[in-house]
């Protein structure tokens, strides 16, 4: 029990770049200017896509069926809206820097050898993301 405690305490230490999804976050919250639930939204979207890819890929992939071309049509579009999207609404740099961030830390507990399986990391991630930015948030009201 206390040699679990002292792993967590011990962890930004250990995976810098957790403590650098942290501080972004919480930059990130000190820049919300939409209603909080939007906000929560995008950043819970972002972290879900950054810790799930490859089970959301195959999801799309059985979706969309066993035709190349219909994939490649469809991906195409969906980037491309996405990306128009993430444009139209000012918040592509906040989106790619936030994803960044994840993906790194994503990266820095798979090197420590304690990520958990894609559902509890993203729920994890998702907790400190939206913890720090609501910290955030705070900050600067």
């Amino acid at each position: 029990m206390l040699s679990g405690l002292l792993r967590l305490l011990v962890l930004p230490l250990r995976a810098p770049m957790l403590t650098l999804l942290v501080v972004i976050a919480t930059y990130e919250g000190m820049q919300w200017t939409r209603p909080l639930l939007m906000e929560s939204l995008g950043d819970i979207l972002v972290v879900t896509l950054c810790t799930m890819p490859d089970r959301l890929l195959e999801s799309l992939n059985r979706m969309i069926g066993r035709s190349q071309v219909v994939g490649l049509i469809f991906s195409l579009l969906l980037l491309t809206v996405g990306w128009m999207f993430l444009l139209y609404l000012k918040v592509l740099p906040n989106v790619l820097i936030l994803g960044c961030a994840v993906l790194l830390a994503r990266l820095d507990l798979l090197r420590l050898r304690m990520a958990p399986g894609p559902l509890p990391l993203t729920m994890a991630l998702s907790l400190v993301v939206l913890t720090a930015a609501g910290f955030g948030h705070w900050l600067v009201r």
